[in-house]
């Protein structure tokens, strides 16, 4: 079988991704492997997709191999997707599979996102395999990553796939034509609006103007399309001591100083290849100067989608998952879905009010274990990522091991023991009152708070 692995790492070759497919070259003496390495060819293809195309045409798999950034695929992957895609490159009917690793910050919907796409393209759709970093160098991890290959041997020799033809995802553009008024602004700061419009998505640009004028805040259009971008994050890991982006574009600056010197930051965009176009991915992406860092915690945010949001599953759990882990208030998600105007004047009066109160939420399942699993990489590697390390000891990133909660552990203990002595389970009803104790006191002191207020 002749296996064409796409390496999507930017770091080429010296992928560590790419280790565990050499791996399987060693092993597997029946699987012919060749590799195309998208980030040093992306700007040739960009011109013409011939290499790509006659590549992949040759092989009988394609194997999406790359590392997870940002909760999806790298900038070099999505915008080789982008290409193949607007190039009509006919590769359906052959077996498509996918490798990545990470620290297992969200590849979940990395792979939803890379296996959305395959189908797409009338790939014969094999699942995938979702690696920690070090797996290779654990015998464990190597058992799991033969078992895998088995696994897609099986597959592809009892034909069990998903897809096989071409999908049609061309999202319907519905025209837009500005209808809201402007409303006094009244509020203090400015917003951020974030964009990637193309200059003559006229309905886009519109939707994004209403908003504007509805808010209660002035506003900045920030159109990412419009910044002199010298490359996608490579991953060298320059910026973990000074937060300084080797790219000297001025990115950094620019992001620090501009976007994230607002109230509030509101992402506007059309989906396009179930996220949007590449160029907000290189955004995403490039935003890793600020390491693992929630410098914008506290900050409100909302979404202007041109689209078929409803369509996206893995886009809206995105969506919500990177406010929560970030720890930004999703006040709201307004798209051209129905009514239009409506959802937009909505859309911003709910940003408005979040901004003016304040309003933050607790993190959700999806921000706990995010943060938890960013906690233990930066204790764990922080005398490498000394910035990241600096910010979590300062905001209490730590405070939550639990190896720290020793009174907390000492009292469940006591409780523990106290549970197994004889008769314990008639004096339930005790305990129960005993664990209400402290609420109570909650209670009790929101009682006197309203008397004082009265």
């Amino acid at each position: 079988m002749n296996i064409l692995v796409l390496n999507g790492s930017p770091k080429g070759p010296n992928s560590i991704t790419l280790q565990s497919m050499k791996y399987l070259e060693k092993i597997k003496k029946d699987w012919n492997f060749s590799y195309f390495h998208i980030a040093q060819k992306l700007r040739k293809l960009e011109e013409d997709p011939e290499e790509a195309a006659k590549a992949m045409e040759n092989a009988d798999m394609l194997l999406f191999s790359y590392p997870v950034y940002t909760f999806l695929a790298p900038y070099q992957m999505h915008r080789f997707i982008e290409i193949i895609k607007d190039a009509g490159v006919d590769i359906s009917g052959k077996w498509g599979t996918q490798f990545s690793t990470s620290k297992h910050f969200y590849d979940v919907t990395a792979h939803e996102f890379m296996k959305e796409n395959m189908l797409d393209m009338g790939l014969k759709v094999l699942p995938g395999l979702s690696a920690d970093m070090e797996d290779l160098l654990t015998e464990k991890g190597r058992k799991a990553l033969l078992s895998w290959a088995s696994i897609t041997e099986m597959r592809i020799h009892s034909d069990i796939y998903e897809g096989g033809a071409k999908r049609n995802n061309t999202s319907i553009t519905r025209s837009y034509e500005r209808t809201l008024r402007e409303v006094e602004k009244t509020g203090k700061g400015k917003v951020s609006i974030v964009t990637n419009a193309e200059s003559d998505d006229k309905p886009l640009l519109n939707m994004i103007e209403d908003f504007r004028s509805s808010l209660e805040y002035e506003s900045v259009v920030y159109n990412i399309r419009e910044f002199p971008f010298s490359g996608g994050c490579i991953s060298c890991f320059s910026c973990a001591k000074t937060g300084k982006c080797i790219h000297k574009d001025g990115f950094d600056s620019f992001l620090r100083d501009e976007i994230q010197n607002a109230v509030s930051i509101v992402y506007a965009y059309r989906v396009k290849n179930h996220f949007t176009s590449s160029a907000m991915k290189c955004y995403d992406d490039r935003q890793f100067c600020n390491g693992h860092r929630a410098v914008t915690a506290g900050t409100p945010t909302a979404y202007i989608i041109a689209g078929d949001l409803s369509e996206e599953e893995n886009l809206r759990t995105l969506i919500k998952a990177r406010a929560s882990v970030g720890g930004n208030y999703l006040a709201a998600v307004a798209t051209d879905e129905g009514k239009t105007a409506e959802n937009i004047e909505k859309a911003a009066k709910a940003l408005s009010f979040a901004i003016s109160n304040k309003i933050t939420e607790p993190r959700n399942f999806y921000g706990v274990g995010g943060n938890k699993i960013f906690r233990d990489l930066i204790y764990e590697m922080r005398g490498l990522m000394k910035a990241d390390h600096a910010f979590y000891k300062k905001n209490g990133y730590y405070g939550d091991l639990p190896q720290r909660h020793k009174g907390k552990i000492l009292m469940m203990e006591l409780v523990g023991a106290l549970m197994s002595l004889p008769g314990a389970d008639k004096k339930k009803g005790m305990m129960a009152k005993g664990m209400l104790m402290p609420y109570q006191k909650v209670l009790d002191s929101a009682m006197i708070s309203e008397e004082d207020n009265l």
